[in-house]
């Protein structure tokens, strides 16, 4: 399970065999069925039924599917269980369907911008070179997402823009903006309050750009509440690694 050297980040990329392979899905359901309500398929579902519904997103020609945001977000919620470099193979395989989908009509659904920005960070998360390389690339397709569909994942494109601008180089050398990163996940809390990954990326910036213990350490609180009591799924494991990797972070509370 290696990543394609085929699969650049850099400009539109190609489908090769070089993908992700899935082992023991005879007993899938037919391609037809799976991919009948893709809504369906998220957070909540089970892995095996992910991997089958991307194999048969593999096997589809269909254009009506292919120029949707589908393809990117099954990618990318197979990614973010996997281990690398399994995870970057089908991160980098996220980013190729959305830029497929661009090229043949979804530059209008602000899904696809979302969904590409969204693999790319993670395919290139332990890469500082090619993050470097795509920081424009990400706050263009993440603006055009919050401009065509800015409720995406409960202010999907808000967080995720903020905490671009919060982990960033600042200017010159990078595209950081602390004051913008503030004024982001803070409307990403106020829009979307029960979005566990809201409080968590605002209480960052609280700590990161204004020190500020006692703000940061309440949003974390409710934070953890939202993902104690939500429909979270499959995501409450990886979120509560993220919740406890921040407040290791934090120190107690001394404003």
């Amino acid at each position: 399970m290696v990543l394609s050297a085929g699969l650049a980040l850099n400009g539109c990329t190609s489908l090769t065999e070089n993908v992700v392979r899935f082992k023991g899905l005879s007993d899938c359901e037919p391609a037809k069925t799976l991919l009948a309500q893709p809504q369906n398929l998220g957070p909540a579902s089970s892995t095996h039924a992910l991997q089958c519904a991307m194999t048969a997103v593999r096997e589809s020609s269909d254009p009506v599917l292919l120029k949707s945001s589908f393809p990117a977000r099954l990618a990318l919620h197979l990614a973010e269980r996997s281990d690398p470099p399994q995870k970057e193979a089908l991160a980098n395989e996220g980013v190729t369907r959305a830029e497929r989908a661009l090229a043949i009509g979804g530059n209008h659904d602000g899904a696809v911008h979302y969904y590409l920005a969204a693999n790319l960070g993670l395919a290139i998360h332990d890469h500082p070179l090619q993050a470097a390389d795509n920081l424009s690339r990400l706050e263009q397709e993440l603006q055009k997402a919050l401009a065509l569909s800015p409720t995406i994942d409960e202010a999907g494109p808000l967080r995720l823009l903020g905490m671009l601008y919060l982990k960033a180089p600042p200017w010159p050398t990078g595209i950081g903006d602390g004051d913008k990163a503030l004024d982001l996940l803070k409307k990403a809390t106020v829009d979307y309050p029960n979005h566990p990954l809201n409080h968590l990326f605002y209480a960052q910036a609280l700590w990161e750009i204004d020190e500020k213990s006692s703000l940061a350490n309440q949003e974390l609180a409710v934070g953890r509440e939202k993902l104690k009591t939500g429909p979270w799924g499959y995501n409450k494991d990886i979120w509560n690694k993220e919740f406890s990797d921040v407040a290791r972070e934090l120190p107690a509370s001394t404003d």
